[in-house]
């Protein structure tokens, strides 16, 4: 006979003492690097540099500075619109590639999944030349500037963003059952429309954590954004990284500033998570429950 366990033999594993260790161990770890920035964001430039910091006089006169010395309002929509075309055009292709691995058998369909998955080994630094010649013939091609708008990094974003989509959503998809989907077409649904109808509201925490994982790769992308956008249309992260290069060896470093930007920078992340933490934590739950 199989024996059961209960929650209190969950707790037992650790002693009381030494788990609330190593819950603040953790805290710790998160807490004091947040702290230290939100910190010095509050602390006006030359305080930092004279090495004084204290939370008894915050100033947040480095929240309205950082607006003009640095063009984050731009930064800020370019990325919001690269991140999130590429998050939703992932979502929806991935879905659609995840449907039918999922419900069909067809030549090729393993070696597909293979080929999904070694993509996520390859290291993206190795795909910056490739990604940069084909990119140069299409605007060759269609003699017009390419590189510098936004469909050359949306594009970028997506060769990552797609394939983790794609294995996102299909493991979510076979923890539901096919039945729903037979009684649908039962009713006269088409496939598309079992789909549409059956599949898409019951895979809806699957998709919102497909979508933040591909919105996370244009978020904290620094390298494929520089190469790739220009001044009129480059990143959030790039913006960012450009106005501290700037700062470095000129006058009295903006070190205060540059952490209000740090912190503006986190907060659309951050909120992310806080919106769609229920769906990430059933997403994440369900997707890891099932096998290839």
């Amino acid at each position: 006979m199989t024996q059961g366990y209960r929650a209190s033999d969950v707790d037992r594993l650790l002693p009381k003492w030494a788990s609330r260790l190593v819950v603040l161990v953790l805290l710790v770890i998160v807490i004091v690097p947040v702290g230290y920035m939100i910190l010095l964001s509050l602390t006006p430039n030359q305080t930092v540099s004279l090495g004084k910091i204290s939370w008894l006089s915050p100033d947040f006169h480095n929240y309205v500075a950082m607006w003009s010395d640095a063009p984050l309002a731009s930064g800020l929509m370019h990325t919001i619109i690269i991140a999130g075309v590429s998050g939703l055009a992932s979502v929806v292709l991935g879905l659609l590639a995840a449907y039918p691995l999922t419900r069909f058998v067809f030549p090729g369909r393993k070696l597909y999944m293979y080929v999904l998955l070694g993509t996520q080994t390859v290291p993206g630094t190795t795909l910056i030349l490739p990604l940069f010649a084909v990119l140069s013939f299409i605007q060759t091609q269609l003699s017009t500037e390419f590189i510098g708008t936004y469909w050359p990094i949306i594009i970028t974003y997506m060769t990552f963003g797609l394939p983790l989509c794609t294995w996102l959503i299909m493991s979510y998809l076979q923890t539901i059952p096919r039945n729903l989907e037979e009684a649908g077409l039962v009713d006269g649904c088409s496939r598309l429309g079992a789909l549409r109808r059956v599949v898409l509201p019951i895979a809806v925490p699957a998709m919102v954590v497909a979508f933040v994982f591909s919105f996370l790769v244009g978020w904290n992308d620094v390298l494929f954004a520089s190469v790739f956008t220009n001044t009129s249309t480059q990143t959030l992260a790039v913006v960012v990284e450009r106005f501290a290069n700037t700062q470095s060896g000129v006058g009295l470093p903006l070190y205060g500033e540059f952490m209000a930007a740090a912190v503006v920078s986190s907060l659309p992340v951050v909120a992310l998570y806080l919106v769609f933490q229920r769906f990430l934590t059933d997403g994440l739950a369900a997707g890891s429950m099932t096998g290839v």
